[in-house]
């Protein structure tokens, strides 16, 4: 049951932290300029954006529950299983991002 909770975390919360940087990244746009004081404009813009701090959030979470899925589970079925998350970002970018 453990492994269960786990893995949701890791496709769950991977899946809603990659859209969640995503939707903050359309908001911001590109980078156009790579000079060091354009780009720290950049991420001074990106660290305003709330959704980046959510997203980063979630991959944290993300990123714990699969370390401790691994402490678990063989890697054999931890690795394929959370491939899951490729399916949950593609109907999730089509909800979430349009």
């Amino acid at each position: 049951m453990r492994e269960l909770i786990f893995l949701s975390f890791v496709i769950g919360a991977g899946t809603g932290g990659e859209l969640c940087v995503s939707r903050a990244m359309k908001s911001i746009g590109e980078v156009h300029d790579f000079r060091p004081g354009a780009l720290l404009g950049f991420v001074s813009r990106a660290a305003r954006v709330g959704w980046i701090w959510i997203g980063i959030a979630l991959m944290t979470v993300a990123f714990f529950s699969l370390l401790a899925l691994l402490s678990m589970e063989n890697v054999s079925f931890v690795v394929p299983v959370t491939a899951l998350s490729y399916a949950a970002g593609a109907v999730g970018a089509t909800v979430f991002l349009r």
